[in-house]
């Protein structure tokens, strides 16, 4: 399920690009010093993964309640199915625009982004980095699914965490080389990350099922509990 937040980070980040590049883009690196440069970019991303690792702690916390309670196989079913469902019934989801409701939050990040783009200091990066992690993005949503279903805290910003680590690549060759990919690549890339999501999507619903899969579908651990008290 780990490997499946860094490849949901990884194909991902492609359709991040149209939220995040021009940010990138922005960047006010030094381009006349490599080694401060690569610096500069290493608090970028440093930033990104510490408010993704935040928002996976929170989200994780509230996985921890669905597992108390023993609901955790039933909600990494749902997780799966939801996942599907917002790939094979986009239009349906389009008319929930849960960011909506978020909006001022969004324009007062925006606007600290715009602040911070000016500047140059040492904490600059970090910052920025940071505010960009708050941003909007359906694939950050769908990793946040993947984060409510672990079964504590900090596996939750560990899942975060490794999504975000998947999105370093692109976003580094970003600021590195700028466009590097023409649009029929971005354009091929843009149309296998839905069948990736529905791939992760069913591989939620399998572990839900706890069929006895290794590392896929796991039985859950009550069930290993009640085999072995039924041995004794």
């Amino acid at each position: 399920m780990f490997l499946s937040a860094i490849i949901l980070g990884l194909l991902g980040s492609f359709h991040c690009i149209g939220m995040c590049g021009p940010i990138a883009f922005m960047l006010p690196v030094n381009r006349t010093h490599k080694v401060k440069q690569f610096f500069q970019i290493t608090s970028y991303h440093l930033g990104r993964l510490f408010t993704y690792s935040l928002i996976g702690l929170l989200f994780g916390l509230l996985g921890k309640g669905f597992y108390f309670f023993g609901f955790q196989q039933q909600l990494s079913i749902a997780v799966g199915v939801l996942m599907i469902l917002v790939i094979l019934l986009p239009k349906t989801f389009q008319k929930y625009n849960f960011s909506k409701h978020i909006n001022t939050w969004v324009m007062k990040v925006k606007s600290s982004l715009g602040k911070e783009l000016k500047k140059k200091g040492n904490d600059t990066f970090f910052t920025i980095g940071f505010l960009n992690g708050f941003l909007p993005c359906g694939l950050v949503y769908m990793a946040v699914f993947g984060a409510i279903t672990t079964s504590n805290m900090l596996l939750g910003s560990l899942y975060m965490f490794l999504f975000g680590l998947g999105t370093i690549p692109l976003m580094t060759i970003i600021v590195y080389v700028g466009n590097f990919a023409n649009g029929l690549v971005r354009k091929r890339i843009q149309q296998a990350i839905p069948y990736v999501v529905v791939f992760i999507g069913v591989l939620f619903i399998l572990r839900g099922l706890g069929l006895g899969i290794p590392y896929v579908s796991p039985i859950p651990v009550t069930d290993l509990h009640n085999s072995v008290e039924g041995c004794h």
